[in-house]
């Protein structure tokens, strides 16, 4: 049975409302801002697996402000060309057959130039009060697999990739269950045995 898409789009929602709800009590608590932690969403409908991924600017180029010297825009075009590759940093079972269908990679909250260079405004006003915003990487991926019944784990090489990140909480949603997950640089394979 095929899931209703608006229906998938409901209940990631409304995890990520739940995930950020627990994020902000969990800020309140302690008062401070934590680093190490994204957030990973994956619906797997028939054979297509859509990921979303957040994820702090400090955590993957160790730093949370934009971008100011030719090094640290470097630094942020080789993370983009990191992420613009999910099968190195997720991996999938070989035998699923998995391959990248579409890949966007954004980065929020600093100077993101993929438009040619043109001036952004939206990306200056954090500069016009004096302070520096905090940094995020948004990553959409798609994926197609020839079998998707062998969807049974994924092996996140992601923590290898990035010395910054710590941990994600993973979000599942398929046609048999929706499920959240914490995995962690020292816990980096997630079971998906019973969810496909």
């Amino acid at each position: 049975m095929q899931l209703n898409r608006i229906s998938v789009l409901a209940v990631i929602a409304a995890i990520a409302l739940v995930s950020v709800a627990r994020a902000e009590d969990e800020h309140r608590e302690l008062d401070a801002h934590a680093h190490g932690h994204g957030t990973l969403n994956i619906v797997l409908e028939g054979k297509r697996v859509s990921m979303d991924l957040e994820a702090p600017g400090m955590d993957l180029v160790g730093f949370e402000y934009q971008a100011q010297t030719e090094e640290q825009k470097a630094a942020i075009k080789r993370v983009k060309n990191r992420l613009a590759r999910p099968l190195a940093l997720f991996k999938l079972p070989a035998s699923a057959g998995c391959s990248a269908s579409n890949v966007k990679v954004e980065l929020e909250g600093g100077d993101d130039r993929d438009d040619g260079g043109k001036d952004n405004a939206d990306a200056h006003d954090d500069e016009d009060d004096g302070s520096a915003g905090h940094t995020e990487f948004h990553v959409t991926y798609v994926l197609d697999c020839a079998s998707p019944a062998h969807l049974t784990s994924i092996t996140f090489d992601y923590f290898k990739s990035f010395a910054g990140a710590e941990e994600l909480t993973v979000n599942v949603v398929s046609a048999k269950a929706q499920n959240t997950y914490e995995v962690s640089r020292q816990k980096p394979t997630l079971d998906l045995g019973g969810i496909m």
